[in-house]
């Protein structure tokens, strides 16, 4: 029995399919290495066609009244949950994610924040200031003047994600831009762009305006570059690594395009001395959530476990045993809790990353051997211990499933170890005292941090500090990212 030909994909531009001059490039599964689908491969032509499409649909969707902007978002919700049957195994095959995993934070949580942002779209964009007497002036005459500060949308946004989540990364960025009245064009990550190509048509099934939502892809940066550097863009919305962020940053500013950057993180769970029983298996837990949720592709995991040296050894042993119940293989099966890397490239990276803190002196206590799982790019759940807080797995960001673990003496050290990388993304902190924890939370250079949880608060400012972004989105911080302000003046 001969196996489906994989369906070959277009860009989606001013709501229709657009054939991409320069052909396509194919799209592997992480687990299989068989081709799931070919993704168009797009040219400066093409994101020129697209931006054009989005600037010419800017004054229509700016100007449409927010309830039915939100009208619209709200049926953008429900036809992403009702195509959950196609999109979920496109999702997983595309993305190597785990059947838990798509099925729950993959799609889900793309419905909701569309659901999230219709509300948004009626939020108060008006901030009323009292009316203030000013004297007359060579300028005009005096009186009593009012004013408001309003918010208004930024214009075309360029949405660029990243391969770890593509459809709810770009949907927290696309709902919030949308629904204050921006048009976008989108870029998703070279390794899995097909589920947000289907995007465009969903969108306009739900009555999304031709040229609101544009979606383009391609095999390498080039398609990425030309978004940022072309003139029709006002902003560019980004979700990835560090080194891409700075590349971005040098190139927007040319044209003085706004930025919202969500970038690297190098998370830090600081395990507070004496801490014991719930306190201690919720830490153990969370940082073993770095090998269980999505192969540790994920930028706000806690990568780096600081633990007092009196409970170090203890706390290494409760990893290990947790590293040794997690079945690794193949994410379509319902067991598997640990799947592949995205790409043959990544797991090269992170294995390299691990036999280099062997060189430095570190101690590979589990893991750190490529499993025999064949085909697909399996790293094994991976715990290095004896890791000093100059060693390369300390500093960098992996994006696997692999934990260093640091020991410290005092709280004044594992704060200097918390902040002495350049990211400052997701930290954590675990006592019996919540009020300490509370305190020490205070100097960790970190734009987030839980206490005694790795769970998020969906209506939190997020976003990181030193080099891990610029700038907060989620709840309406996220409406706030996507506007400009404007102040309107006038006699009383």
């Amino acid at each position: 029995m001969s196996r489906p030909v994989p369906p070959t994909y277009a860009h989606w531009i001013n709501g229709q399919w657009h054939e991409p001059a320069q052909g396509h490039y194919a799209i592997i599964n992480p687990a299989t290495e068989e081709t799931v689908g070919h993704a168009p491969e797009a040219t400066a032509d093409d994101v020129d066609a697209a931006v054009r499409a989005a600037r010419a649909a800017f004054d229509g969707w700016s100007r449409t009244a927010p309830r039915d902007r939100a009208a619209v978002l709200d049926r953008i919700a429900d036809a992403i949950s009702a195509r959950a049957a196609e999109l979920v195994p496109l999702l997983q095959a595309e993305t190597g994610a785990t059947a838990r995993v798509a099925a729950a934070l993959q799609l889900p949580p793309a419905a909701d924040r569309f659901r999230r942002y219709a509300r948004g779209a009626v939020e108060p964009d008006v901030i009323p200031l009292a009316p203030q007497p000013v004297k007359a002036s060579p300028l005009a005459p005096g009186g009593l003047i009012g004013a408001a500060a309003v918010r208004r949308p930024v214009g075309v946004v360029g949405c660029v994600t990243s391969y770890n989540f593509p459809l709810a990364n770009l949907a927290g960025k696309v709902a919030p831009a949308l629904a204050m009245g921006n048009t976008v064009v989108a870029k998703p990550a070279p390794q899995d762009p097909l589920t947000c190509l289907l995007l465009g048509e969903i969108f306009k099934e739900a009555g999304l305006p031709d040229g609101v939502f544009n979606v383009i892809a391609g095999s390498g940066a080039a398609a990425g570059e030309a978004l940022v550097a072309h003139p029709g863009v006002d902003m560019i919305s980004f979700t990835g690594s560090t080194a891409v962020g700075k590349a971005i940053a040098s190139a927007s500013g040319r044209t003085l395009k706004r930025t919202l950057m969500e970038l690297g993180g190098k998370g830090a769970a600081i395990v507070l001395p004496e801490s014991g029983g719930a306190v201690l298996k919720a830490a153990v837990g969370a940082v073993a959530s770095t090998w269980a949720f999505h192969s540790g592709q994920i930028c706000t995991a806690p990568t780096r476990v600081l633990v007092h040296r009196d409970q170090y050894e203890q706390v290494i042993t409760a990893l290990a045993q947790y590293a040794g119940a997690l079945t690794t293989g193949d994410p379509v099966d319902n067991s598997t809790v640990v799947g592949p890397l995205i790409s043959a490239a990544q797991r090269d990276r992170v294995e390299a990353y691990i036999a280099g803190a062997r060189a430095q002196g570190a101690r590979v206590v589990t893991g750190g051997e490529r499993p025999d799982l064949k085909p697909g790019f399996y790293v094994a759940p991976t715990l290095i211990a004896d890791v000093t807080p100059d060693m390369t797995v300390a500093q960098e960001e992996l994006f696997g499933p692999v934990v260093v673990a640091v020991a410290y003496d005092t709280e004044d050290e594992a704060v200097e170890i918390a902040n002495g990388t350049p990211y400052g993304l997701y930290d954590y902190v675990f006592s019996d005292d919540a009020g300490r924890a509370w305190a020490l939370a205070a100097r960790l250079r970190s734009g987030n941090v839980g206490i005694n949880t790795v769970q998020r608060h969906p209506e939190t400012p997020f976003g990181g500090f030193k080099e891990s972004g610029v700038g907060r989105d989620g709840g309406s911080f996220g409406l706030h990212a996507y506007s400009e302000l404007q102040s309107v003046v006038w006699p009383s």
